[in-house]
């Protein structure tokens, strides 16, 4: 069995870490020049500014001004959330560390607010619930059972609890529950349906799939709790006390773990105020009432953590699982984790813990190694692993309740001005053409060439991080009315793909070579590039415009910048 988990895991270095390094060589603070593999793992985290890191501050700043603006209501819009943490890293650097709005601010459900002395702001260490990132310390633990051998990633959870057998349920493996292809229905109120912790964890680990197993992508807090179950079976330690061994202790991450000390509540954030259960206002307790009903300790939720700690987590994993001396995976186990084993349903990439490559809160840091994973109570975690830069995100969003929205904007903004802060360095001169990257926008670049008789060709160089959605379009329109499609060339490294005069597309972060034959007459060139109303990639930038004929050069874009004509598009350097 031993034997069979190591192979299992050293297969997935080859999927994943095989990607070469772009021609040039990594560099620091750029989004197209991606590294390679991990870092040393002797990097440790320091205090820094994004400045002083590479990055561009604006980006960053203008994404902190929006987290904190949402902490208020705006008209009868309700605030997103009652107060928030943002951490952001790049390259062993915390580029910043900032707190708004209020760790308690409501007295019950209906948002009546504490009076202010009763208040508590938000601090930069304060301890957020984290909800279902509580996910990823399970699949830690798991994977540190592979590597003792006392787990086999393709073996029948029912291996180790042979209860959860019933139901049908025996081919279910542990890499189906990691990720999330077991064919578990996504929740069940465990809370409610059982007496007591045991009959509760006995429903979960007996309960009937919805889908037949290996055969659907479906999220479900089902899965890390019969996980949770099986290290407690192989190890007879309960999770959170493999968690602190394995996990917090070595890492020196004194804030996280299950069921905080209360000694601790000033500085933990409250979240809803429950009438069913009628808890009250959870504050202190574990949010999700099936965690609370297993007594705070459970595979998909109930673990608490600060911002601080969370970045040495994630710098661990861009380290490639070791921190300050204290390795707790090896670096084939994170490659495990961050390659995409569900190469069969498209859009729900996921490694054997994290989730992969999701626009819809990556950003534009969204790539096939981006990894990271969300909380229902406001958190998030991203780990672009291309850039090893890092995105943290803490919110109290259920205070005073769930039903007041979604956080997800804030997911996005955060991890957008990341990326945005992260330069594409231009191919030619000191500046490229950028599209910009604003939600539900038409930005257009346009130039007129006079073409002779045998035709012309354009050649311009193209970077394109987008969103499957958003596309860039070349075209050329005799009149300024008419726009027809010019089909094009792309070049990539040996590859040449033709294209009917649209692109779109991410991943690989480097700039590509693109030609066109354009017919004769007096026409203009466009490129125009659309948005859909959500999610962005890190953009579109064009440089390097060149056509020319058989008589010469008609337009050196790079002499001439004043002949472009641009509607959202700017001239950028980074």
């Amino acid at each position: 069995m031993k034997r069979l988990a190591a192979l299992t895991i050293a297969s997935a270095v080859m999927v994943t870490m095989g990607t070469p390094a772009v021609a040039g060589g990594n560099k620091s603070g750029w989004f197209d020049h991606p590294y390679d593999g991990y870092a040393p793992k002797t990097t440790l985290l320091r205090d820094s500014t994004p400045a002083a890191a590479g990055l561009d501050p604006a980006p960053i700043d203008a994404a902190l001004t929006q987290v904190a603006g949402w902490t208020q209501p705006s008209g009868t819009t309700k605030p997103l959330y009652a107060g928030a943490v943002t951490l952001l890293g790049h390259d062993g650097k915390i580029v910043t560390r900032t707190a708004t709005g209020m760790a308690l601010k409501y007295a019950d459900g209906a948002g009546t607010e504490l009076p202010p002395d009763q208040q508590i702001p938000m601090r930069t260490d304060t301890i957020f619930d984290l909800a279902s990132v509580s996910k990823l310390f399970t699949s830690i633990v798991v994977l540190q059972l592979v590597e003792k051998g006392k787990v086999d990633l393709d073996a029948p959870i029912a291996t180790y609890v042979p209860e959860f057998a019933e139901n049908g349920k025996e081919a279910v493996t542990v890499r189906m529950a990691l990720t999330h292809t077991s064919g578990f229905p996504s929740w069940l109120p465990l809370w409610s349906s059982q007496p007591d912790p045991a009959s509760r964890l006995h429903m979960a680990l007996t309960a009937k799939l919805l889908n037949p197993p290996g055969s659907t992508y479906l999220y479900s807090d089902l899965n890390l709790i019969s996980l949770g179950e099986v290290a407690h079976r192989v190890t007879g330690k309960t999770l959170d006390k493999l968690v602190a061994d394995g996990i917090t202790k070595p890492l020196q991450m004194r804030d996280t773990g299950y069921n905080p000390d209360p000694k601790k509540k000033p500085r933990i954030a409250a979240t809803e105020y429950q009438t069913s259960p009628p808890r009250g206002m959870v504050w202190g307790e574990v949010h999700d009432e099936n965690a609370w009903s297993l007594g705070g300790v459970a595979g998909h939720a109930g673990v608490f953590s600060t911002a601080d700690d969370l970045a040495v987590l994630a710098q661990t994993f861009l380290n490639g699982g070791s921190y300050r001396g204290a390795r707790i995976l090896k670096e084939s186990s994170v490659t495990a984790m961050i390659t995409n084993f569900n190469q069969g349903f498209p859009g729900n990439d996921h490694g054997l813990g994290f989730e992969l490559n999701q626009r819809w809160y990556m950003g534009g840091l969204s790539g096939p190694r981006t990894a990271g994973h969300t909380g229902y109570t406001g958190t998030s975690i991203v780990i672009d692993f291309d850039s090893r830069s890092f995105a943290i995100l803490l919110t109290n969003r259920v205070h005073p309740s769930r039903d007041w929205g979604s956080n997800n904007p804030a997911r996005r903004a955060v991890t957008q001005g990341l990326a945005l802060a992260l330069g594409v360095g231009p191919r030619h001169g000191k500046d490229a053409w950028f599209s910009g990257t604003t939600d539900g926008a038409t930005t257009t670049l346009s130039t007129k060439v006079a073409v002779p008789a045998g035709g012309a060709k354009l050649a311009f160089d193209l970077f394109v991080d987008t969103e499957d959605t958003d596309l860039l379009y070349l075209e050329s329109s005799t009149d300024g009315t008419t726009w027809n499609k010019v089909p094009f060339t792309v070049r990539d490294r040996g590859s040449v793909v033709d294209h009917d005069g649209s692109i779109s597309g991410s991943g690989d972060r480097h700039w590509h070579q693109v030609t066109a034959e354009l017919g004769a007459g007096d026409q203009t060139i466009r490129w125009r590039y659309t948005s859909d109303p959500l999610y962005q990639g890190r953009g579109v930038y064009v440089d390097g415009v060149k056509i020319t004929s058989g008589t010469g050069v008609l337009l050196d874009g790079e002499r001439t910048p004043e002949s472009f004509t641009a509607t959202g598009w700017r001239l950028s350097r980074r």
